[in-house]
Protein backbone atom coordinates (compact mmCIF):
# COMPACT_ATOMS: atom_id res chain seq x y z
CA UNK A 1 0.00 0.00 0.00
CA UNK A 2 1.14 3.66 -0.50
CA UNK A 3 2.23 5.29 2.54
CA UNK A 4 1.11 8.67 3.22
CA UNK A 5 2.78 11.62 4.49
CA UNK A 6 6.35 9.48 4.64
CA UNK A 7 9.23 11.95 5.62
CA UNK A 8 11.27 11.31 2.99
CA UNK A 9 8.89 12.90 0.41
CA UNK A 10 10.02 15.91 -0.98
CA UNK A 11 7.98 19.38 0.08
CA UNK A 12 8.64 22.05 -2.51
CA UNK A 13 7.54 25.87 -2.27
CA UNK A 14 7.21 28.60 -4.44
CA UNK A 15 10.28 30.23 -5.85
CA UNK A 16 11.42 33.44 -4.72
CA UNK A 17 14.54 35.26 -6.32
CA UNK A 18 17.46 35.34 -3.50
CA UNK A 19 19.04 38.82 -4.16
CA UNK A 20 21.88 37.96 -2.04
CA UNK A 21 23.28 35.48 -4.47
CA UNK A 22 25.78 36.93 -7.14
CA UNK A 23 25.22 34.18 -9.56
CA UNK A 24 21.82 32.47 -10.91
CA UNK A 25 21.55 29.28 -12.35
CA UNK A 26 17.96 28.58 -13.81
CA UNK A 27 17.12 25.09 -14.62
CA UNK A 28 12.89 24.21 -16.20
CA UNK A 29 11.19 21.72 -18.03
CA UNK A 30 7.54 22.61 -19.69
CA UNK A 31 5.45 24.33 -17.24
CA UNK A 32 8.32 25.30 -15.30
CA UNK A 33 9.11 28.21 -17.08
CA UNK A 34 6.14 30.57 -15.35
CA UNK A 35 8.01 30.07 -12.09
CA UNK A 36 11.17 31.01 -13.77
CA UNK A 37 10.28 33.82 -15.37
CA UNK A 38 8.08 35.04 -12.37
CA UNK A 39 11.32 34.58 -10.31
CA UNK A 40 13.44 36.73 -13.15
CA UNK A 41 10.72 39.45 -13.05
CA UNK A 42 11.39 39.90 -8.73
CA UNK A 43 15.07 40.52 -9.86
CA UNK A 44 14.01 43.15 -12.12
CA UNK A 45 11.43 44.80 -10.01
CA UNK A 46 14.47 44.77 -7.43
CA UNK A 47 16.95 46.41 -9.63
CA UNK A 48 19.60 44.22 -8.33
CA UNK A 49 22.75 43.65 -11.29
CA UNK A 50 21.32 39.66 -10.96
CA UNK A 51 19.90 39.77 -14.24
CA UNK A 52 23.76 40.01 -16.56
CA UNK A 53 25.13 37.15 -14.44
CA UNK A 54 21.47 34.68 -15.05
CA UNK A 55 21.55 31.43 -17.28
CA UNK A 56 18.32 29.85 -18.13
CA UNK A 57 18.79 26.18 -19.32
CA UNK A 58 15.40 25.08 -20.55
CA UNK A 59 13.78 21.74 -22.00
CA UNK A 60 10.28 21.87 -23.21
CA UNK A 61 9.00 18.25 -22.39
CA UNK A 62 12.44 15.85 -22.12
CA UNK A 63 10.96 13.75 -24.96
CA UNK A 64 13.67 12.32 -27.18
CA UNK A 65 16.77 11.06 -26.70
CA UNK A 66 20.29 12.92 -25.53
CA UNK A 67 19.64 15.82 -27.99
CA UNK A 68 21.46 18.47 -28.05
CA UNK A 69 20.81 22.36 -27.96
CA UNK A 70 18.18 23.86 -29.82
CA UNK A 71 18.12 27.58 -31.26
CA UNK A 72 16.70 29.87 -28.86
CA UNK A 73 13.34 31.34 -29.53
CA UNK A 74 12.29 27.69 -30.69
CA UNK A 75 9.48 27.79 -28.52
CA UNK A 76 7.46 30.94 -26.72
CA UNK A 77 8.70 30.05 -23.07
CA UNK A 78 12.26 30.67 -25.10
CA UNK A 79 11.20 33.57 -26.66
CA UNK A 80 10.02 35.15 -23.11
CA UNK A 81 13.61 33.90 -21.36
CA UNK A 82 15.39 35.93 -24.34
CA UNK A 83 13.10 38.35 -23.89
CA UNK A 84 13.90 39.13 -20.51
CA UNK A 85 17.53 39.87 -21.20
CA UNK A 86 19.23 37.54 -18.78
CA UNK A 87 22.75 36.58 -19.46
CA UNK A 88 22.19 33.62 -21.07
CA UNK A 89 19.41 31.31 -22.42
CA UNK A 90 19.53 27.40 -23.80
CA UNK A 91 16.88 25.59 -25.22
CA UNK A 92 17.70 21.38 -25.17
CA UNK A 93 15.77 18.45 -27.01
CA UNK A 94 15.82 16.27 -24.34
CA UNK A 95 16.72 16.06 -20.33
CA UNK A 96 19.70 14.43 -20.77
CA UNK A 97 21.87 17.02 -22.63
CA UNK A 98 20.25 19.58 -20.24
CA UNK A 99 21.78 17.35 -17.18
CA UNK A 100 25.08 17.05 -18.79
CA UNK A 101 25.64 20.62 -19.88
CA UNK A 102 24.69 21.87 -16.15
CA UNK A 103 26.94 19.10 -14.42
CA UNK A 104 29.55 21.05 -16.79
CA UNK A 105 28.09 24.43 -15.39
CA UNK A 106 28.56 23.46 -11.99
CA UNK A 107 32.18 21.98 -12.30
CA UNK A 108 33.18 25.95 -13.01
CA UNK A 109 30.62 27.72 -10.73
CA UNK A 110 31.83 30.44 -8.65
CA UNK A 111 30.60 31.24 -4.65
CA UNK A 112 27.88 32.98 -4.74
CA UNK A 113 25.55 30.75 -6.78
CA UNK A 114 22.42 30.14 -6.71
CA UNK A 115 20.14 27.47 -8.65
CA UNK A 116 16.82 27.68 -9.02
CA UNK A 117 14.58 24.35 -10.90
CA UNK A 118 11.19 24.26 -12.01
CA UNK A 119 9.23 21.46 -13.52
CA UNK A 120 7.72 18.12 -12.63
CA UNK A 121 9.50 16.01 -9.31
CA UNK A 122 11.10 13.57 -11.43
CA UNK A 123 13.13 16.69 -13.05
CA UNK A 124 14.10 18.06 -10.27
CA UNK A 125 14.89 15.10 -8.54
CA UNK A 126 17.53 14.46 -11.27
CA UNK A 127 18.70 18.00 -10.80
CA UNK A 128 19.08 17.84 -7.07
CA UNK A 129 20.86 15.02 -7.70
CA UNK A 130 23.77 16.50 -9.73
CA UNK A 131 23.50 19.64 -7.17
CA UNK A 132 24.32 17.44 -4.47
CA UNK A 133 27.42 15.65 -5.48
CA UNK A 134 28.87 19.04 -5.99
CA UNK A 135 27.91 19.56 -2.25
CA UNK A 136 25.30 22.46 -2.94
CA UNK A 137 23.87 23.25 0.49
CA UNK A 138 19.60 23.99 0.99
CA UNK A 139 20.44 27.52 0.95
CA UNK A 140 21.96 27.61 -2.97
CA UNK A 141 19.26 25.57 -4.10
CA UNK A 142 15.55 26.78 -4.58
CA UNK A 143 12.95 24.09 -6.29
CA UNK A 144 9.04 24.37 -7.55
CA UNK A 145 7.00 21.45 -8.24
CA UNK A 146 4.64 21.78 -11.81
CA UNK A 147 3.28 19.59 -13.94
CA UNK A 148 3.15 16.01 -14.20
CA UNK A 149 3.04 14.13 -10.70
CA UNK A 150 4.98 11.03 -13.01
CA UNK A 151 7.40 9.13 -10.88
CA UNK A 152 11.03 7.67 -11.38
CA UNK A 153 10.53 4.58 -9.87
CA UNK A 154 13.74 2.48 -8.21
CA UNK A 155 13.41 -1.27 -8.65
CA UNK A 156 14.80 -2.42 -5.11
CA UNK A 157 15.32 -6.24 -6.86
CA UNK A 158 17.32 -5.68 -10.05
CA UNK A 159 18.02 -1.52 -9.63
CA UNK A 160 16.66 -0.66 -12.89
CA UNK A 161 14.84 2.68 -12.93
CA UNK A 162 11.71 2.77 -14.31
CA UNK A 163 10.32 6.45 -15.91
CA UNK A 164 7.06 7.98 -15.94
CA UNK A 165 5.03 6.01 -13.90
CA UNK A 166 1.91 7.03 -13.36
CA UNK A 167 0.29 4.03 -12.07
CA UNK A 168 -0.40 2.33 -8.09
CA UNK A 169 2.02 -0.72 -9.81
CA UNK A 170 4.13 -1.18 -12.52
CA UNK A 171 6.56 -3.69 -14.75
CA UNK A 172 9.90 -3.36 -13.77
CA UNK A 173 11.64 -2.56 -17.35
CA UNK A 174 14.41 -4.48 -16.34
CA UNK A 175 13.55 -7.70 -14.33
CA UNK A 176 9.59 -7.68 -15.45
CA UNK A 177 8.80 -7.93 -11.72
CA UNK A 178 5.38 -6.16 -11.04
CA UNK A 179 6.34 -3.22 -8.27
CA UNK A 180 4.29 -1.75 -5.51
CA UNK A 181 5.39 2.05 -5.84
CA UNK A 182 5.78 3.34 -2.94
CA UNK A 183 5.72 7.13 -1.02
CA UNK A 184 9.23 6.19 0.03
CA UNK A 185 11.68 8.71 -1.90
CA UNK A 186 15.28 8.84 -2.20
CA UNK A 187 17.32 11.71 -2.88
CA UNK A 188 20.92 10.10 -3.82
CA UNK A 189 18.60 7.95 -6.62
CA UNK A 190 16.20 10.76 -7.63
CA UNK A 191 13.98 7.46 -7.33
CA UNK A 192 10.80 6.21 -5.41
CA UNK A 193 11.06 3.02 -4.20
CA UNK A 194 9.05 -0.13 -6.10
CA UNK A 195 8.67 -3.86 -4.54
CA UNK A 196 7.44 -6.65 -5.81
CA UNK A 197 3.84 -6.50 -5.61
CA UNK A 198 3.21 -10.23 -4.95
CA UNK A 199 6.13 -11.34 -3.54
CA UNK A 200 3.59 -12.95 -0.78
CA UNK A 201 0.60 -13.88 -3.40
CA UNK A 202 2.34 -14.68 -6.52
CA UNK A 203 0.34 -13.85 -8.86
CA UNK A 204 -2.14 -11.47 -6.34
CA UNK A 205 -1.98 -8.10 -7.66
CA UNK A 206 -4.06 -4.70 -6.30
CA UNK A 207 -6.13 -3.28 -8.92
CA UNK A 208 -4.22 -1.09 -11.44
CA UNK A 209 -4.96 2.81 -11.05
CA UNK A 210 -3.86 5.68 -12.49
CA UNK A 211 -2.46 7.95 -9.23
CA UNK A 212 -0.10 10.02 -10.36
CA UNK A 213 -1.47 12.22 -13.10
Amino acid sequence: MLVTGIKSKPVYAPLQADIRGRYHLMLGMGVGAAPLLRVIEEMRAAATQSLKNTRVLFVSDGAGGKGTASQAGATPAMEQFTAAAVGGVQEFAAIPALLEHFRTILGQSLMGTRLYVAGPESFIGLVMKIALEFNLNKDEIRAEECGTLARRVYCIHCRATTENVRTNIVRCVACDRWLLVRDHYSRRLAAYMGVMADAEAPGELPPLKEVFL
